[in-house]
């Protein structure tokens, strides 16, 4: 089959699937790696391999940038002990005992390589924990851990990887635990460094660039200008494309113009979903081509069978998920020590993860396609190599589909409690009554004018403060609706406006396509006539999700 219409296939699947899954209460990703795990042992299907280099040097860097700059720095360093905790002290923690009991287990397997091992199959994939979670309502600051925890552990993990794989080979010695520290250093250091040169070079030139369409597609590039010159120099492209993502996310309210944000939001959320579904189905899709080399082009088959590499893979997956649990607890009880020794009054015990919390955090940790990609990128020379990657590839089939499979169920049995709606309106509400007097006092300049000089219109400055006062009014009727607990039978104002407006736009609409239809105005009105309608409809749609 042409690889074009194998393309158009996974394309329909991944969009069919995401349809799907929520119907049957099913995340999106654990779904899909089911049927490629279905579609994969149909006889006459043809094994699927993709080389690891195009993961995780062509797939990975555009998915961490894609969920960088949608993580808000502020959350990230809010979190930052606990992300740092997770992402690195638990990722060398696992890989450690991991590493060092697969080296007691296999013979022919030397300390070195066992931890590269232990490294590849560390980090979390937190791409099915957080679509459960946010569809499930899990606390933010929950969900915040989880994704920043993706995000740095990939680069931690594949850099203890490379350490490892230098020191198998001889390169480095491993028992020489300083040798390791300062390549690990200099790997994260230099990392970040490159990270944020690139993201801070490329958002001055995006802020030049005054079409959405150059910006965003300046954007695509950025992910590869901070892997390729990182991994050049010896130093983690992953960090530094996480922290290229962080600060571009960051300084694009200053920076960018509307329209430039809300396209590039479009643009790379597309990419993600394509990229992040993509991968999964390619999981399961790669299992018979992983399976065939564990039974028999393995020179070391006779002595690691398929079956208990894959005993080997559950083992590794339950000693993984033990070390996550033990790591959780005392992290928990720190950050609450913590908490109450800047309020001992307890006020503030709210901002520390309770144990339901920390039982969702512990069971989240699923593994994903990067521990697939990078086993797979372990040298030849490995012994055991093909019973490795058939390990790590058990692991992830393993947590994916026992542990994601139940954290919805978990979540429910736990009633963990997410946000507080009419807390957040009430607090949405508020911060537009500040944005709403500091728009205002424009309007209080004695000899109001335009930036021109032209001086205003009394009727248009009414016009403009009556339009802030009502977007005030309508925050604030959206908390009253969620404080009292739900509609009252009678719509707010401003949701009559909103729903009559609709009806106005629809009206408009079809007046607009009657007129295409005569063929009485010229293409480019039409088109501009209809870009003036879509900009409107799309304000009064995200008005009507303002707060949520």
């Amino acid at each position: 089959m042409r690889p074009e219409i194998i393309g158009v296939i996974c394309l329909i699947i991944v969009v069919g699937v995401s349809v799907l899954s929520p119907k049957l209460r099913l995340a999106t990703p654990i779904l899909l790696v089911v049927i490629g795990l279905g579609i994969s042992v149909i006889p006459g299907v043809p094994p699927v391999h993709v080389p690891s280099e195009w993961i995780l040097a062509g797939v990975l860097p555009p998915l961490l940038y894609s969920s960088a700059i949608n993580l808000p720095l502020v959350d990230f360093r809010k979190n930052i002990g606990s992300i740092s905790v997770l992402s690195v002290l638990l990722v060398i923690v696992s890989a450690v005992v991991t590493g060092f009991l697969l080296f007691m287990i296999l013979p022919d397997l030397n300390l070195a390589g066992a931890i590269a091992l232990g490294a590849v199959i560390s980090p979390t994939d937190a791409v099915a924990a957080t679509s459960i979670g946010k569809k499930l309502g899990l606390p933010p600051r929950l969900i915040a851990v989880l994704e920043g925890e993706s995000l740095v552990n990939d680069a931690s993990a594949l850099v203890l990887l490379r350490t490892a794989t230098a020191a198998s080979a001889g390169t480095i010695a491993l028992g020489g635990f300083g040798g390791v520290a300062v390549d690990f250093a200099y790997s994260s250091v230099v990392a970040i460094g490159v990270g944020l040169v690139v993201g801070a070079l490329t958002v001055w030139v995006r802020s030049r660039l005054h079409d959405a369409v150059l910006t965003t597609a300046v954007s695509f590039v950025i992910p590869f200008l901070a892997y390729i010159p990182a991994e050049a120099i010896g130093a983690s492209g992953v960090l530094s494309v996480v922290v290229a993502g962080l600060y571009t996310g960051h300084m694009g309210a200053k920076h960018f113009s509307a329209s430039v944000r809300i396209s590039e939001r479009l643009n790379w959320r597309t990419i993600q979903f394509l990229l992040e579904n993509g991968v999964f189905l390619l999981m399961g899709l790669e299992l018979k081509d992983i399976v065939v080399d564990a039974v028999g082009r393995d020179p070391q088959s006779q002595t690691l069978n398929a079956w208990e590499a894959i005993v080997l893979g559950i083992g590794a997956a339950l000693v993984l998920f033990l070390i996550r649990f033990a790591f959780v607890g005392p992290l928990l009880a720190y950050q609450r020590a913590r908490v109450y020794r800047r309020d001992p009054t307890g006020a503030e015990a709210g901002e520390a993860t309770g144990w339901k919390g920390g039982l969702v955090l512990s069971w989240a940790g699923m593994r994903g396609v990067v521990t697939v990609a990078a086993a797979q990128s372990l040298p030849e020379s490995t012994p055991y190599r093909s019973q490795l990657i058939l390990i790590a590839f058990t692991v992830s089939i393993v947590t994916l589909l026992l542990q994601g499979g139940t954290l919805p169920w978990l979540i429910r049995v736990l009633k963990l409690r997410g946000v507080d709606e009419a807390a957040d309106h009430a607090e949405f509400a508020t911060l537009v009554d500040e944005l709403r007097t500091a728009g205002l006092q424009v309007l209080e300049a004695p000899e109001l004018s335009l930036p021109t000089g032209e001086p205003v219109d009394e009727s248009v400055v009414d016009r403009v403060r009556s339009d802030a006062e009502l977007r005030s009014e309508s925050a604030w009727e959206r908390a009253h609706t969620a404080a009292v607990g739900g509609d009252s039978g009678e719509s707010a104002p401003h949701e009559q406006y909103r729903v009559l407006r609709m009806e106005v736009l629809r009206a408009e609409r079809a007046a607009l396509l009657e007129a295409r239809g005569r063929g009485e105005f010229a293409s480019r009105i039409l088109v501009r006539a209809q870009l003036m309608l879509d900009q409107e409809e799309s304000r009064l749609l995200q008005s009507d999700g303002e707060g949520h």
